[in-house]
């Protein structure tokens, strides 16, 4: 097909000849015709050319927390027996008016790589492809493009700020310790009580003493090791929330569960929505319920009494987290009735001056409800800090996977800016030349 130019170059081509009739001028003629071969020639070159190109792209890493660096690598190599021409590369990026990249002539059996950046200042789902190839002529007159690859996610988690968990809690464990990681043994090593022996117990758990005075086998029962259980409830509810506020409310809930998983808790996220986690430990657990809340809405409001009475009706015990933001107080009442239920109750409540910079409200908060309000002036970790203490020093035991290939490029990635290199050097190869690339917002 004919790009912009092209067509131009095609009507000036009928206007000359209309004005060459007009005119009677056998130069217009001449130039007219020159012209439309040009236009012609130019289309049926970009129409018979033939090339074979493999083109390959990754992400990384492809999964991150809001405000980490990832980016696109596009590999392009040349399959064919011919020198290729000029390549236009187009990849789509939700969002965003896309990726465009050169590739040079690439000799066969050539390949070339390009890559850019992708923004993830916001948690979501970004759509990445499909990516197309465009050929021109060298004149741009005419073009033709065709799909090189599909189409990949990129999943932003919400941002998380590094905090201290909850002091535990009392409470009932039903699972008995199933869901932890760290329980290999059907047994603790603290000392609960003795028992008599059934066959298929470790011997070495024999109470000698007692056996001895009670003439039959007795066995050490030793007491399960104890968990940390952490419900963590959101409130989405479009009533409550604007697009700041529940940025502000999803980034605290993935904190607090962050903070939960450093020490190996059994964590429980349950929102306004309907959505509920159920109460697990490890990575895999709570990777889905990052990936949850990294494509979390506002929604109605038609769910909040169906989601606390069900709170009201849990057995888990453990500690309750609330995150709302301008919750009416009739609605941090009935949030406050769920402490009957569980061994702590916190609700954390963002003021609108936490996300829109006005002064704080004159409102009074009950102390036996205990809300920790964010505001302006304090914002949610130093909230969260003097509730709870300062945040340990170690680093969260859950984060974003990434692999080995993606760390040694965040490390040369932070060289380069040290060294005051462009955002295109921090991202070419070492000793290839890049093709260049750029993202539009």
């Amino acid at each position: 097909m004919l790009t912009r130019e092209g067509r131009l170059a095609a009507l000036a081509a009928v206007a000359l000849v209309v004005a060459a009739r007009i005119f009677g001028s056998v130069e217009l003629y001449v130039l007219a015709c020159s012209l439309g071969c040009l236009v012609i020639g130019a289309r049926l070159t970009v129409g018979f050319t033939r090339v074979r190109i493999d083109v390959s792209r990754e992400l990384h890493p492809p999964r991150v927390h809001a405000g980490s660096p990832s980016r696109v690598e596009v590999r392009v190599e040349n399959a064919g027996a011919r020198r290729s021409p000029l390549l236009k590369l187009r990849d789509g990026v939700s969002g965003t008016r896309g990726a465009r990249l050169l590739v040079g002539p690439l000799a066969p059996g050539a390949s070339a790589r390009a890559a850019y950046r992708l923004p993830t200042e916001r948690r979501g789902i970004l759509t990445i492809g499909p990516l197309d190839i465009e050929l021109t002529d060298p004149f741009g007159l005419a073009r033709v493009a065709m799909t090189a690859s599909g189409s990949s996610e990129l999943t932003v988690f919400p941002h998380v700020d590094e905090l201290a968990p909850l002091p535990l809690t009392t409470g009932n464990d039903p699972l008995a310790g199933a869901e932890h990681p760290n329980s290999l043994g059907r047994g603790g090593e603290d000392f609960y009580a003795l028992r008599d022996y059934v066959v298929g117990d470790d011997l070495r758990r024999v109470h000698w003493p007692s056996t001895a005075r009670h003439d039959e086998l007795m066995v050490r029962q030793d007491e399960l090791p104890w968990q940390g259980r952490a419900t963590v409830l959101v409130d989405v509810r479009s009533s409550t929330n604007t697009i700041e506020s529940l940025e502000l409310v999803i980034s605290a809930a993935a904190s607090i569960i962050s903070a939960g998983a450093h020490r190996q808790d059994l964590i429980r996220l349950v929102s306004t929505d309907g959505a509920d986690s159920g109460f697990a430990a490890g990575h895999a657990h709570i990777e889905a319920i990052m990936e949850h809340l990294a494509s979390v809405e506002a929604a109605n409001d038609s769910g909040f009494r169906r989601v606390l009475d069900s709170l009201a009706r849990s057995v888990g015990g453990g500690a309750l987290i609330v995150v709302v933001a301008e919750a009416a107080a009739p609605d941090v009442e009935l949030l406050s009735r769920l402490r009957r239920r569980f061994g702590s109750l916190t609700i954390v409540q963002f003021e609108r001056s936490s996300w829109d910079g006005g002064p704080p409200s004159e409102t009074i908060t009950d102390r036996k409800v205990g809300v920790m309000r964010v505001t302006a002036a304090t914002p949610f970790v130093a909230a969260w800090t003097q509730l709870t203490g300062p945040a340990r020093k170690a680093a969260p035991s859950w984060s974003a996977p990434t692999t080995a290939a993606a760390q040694a490029t965040a490390q040369a990635e932070a060289e380069a800016e040290a060294d005051g290199k462009s955002d295109w050097d921090s991202w070419a190869r070492p000793g290839r030349p890049p093709a260049s690339g750029s993202v539009r917002p």
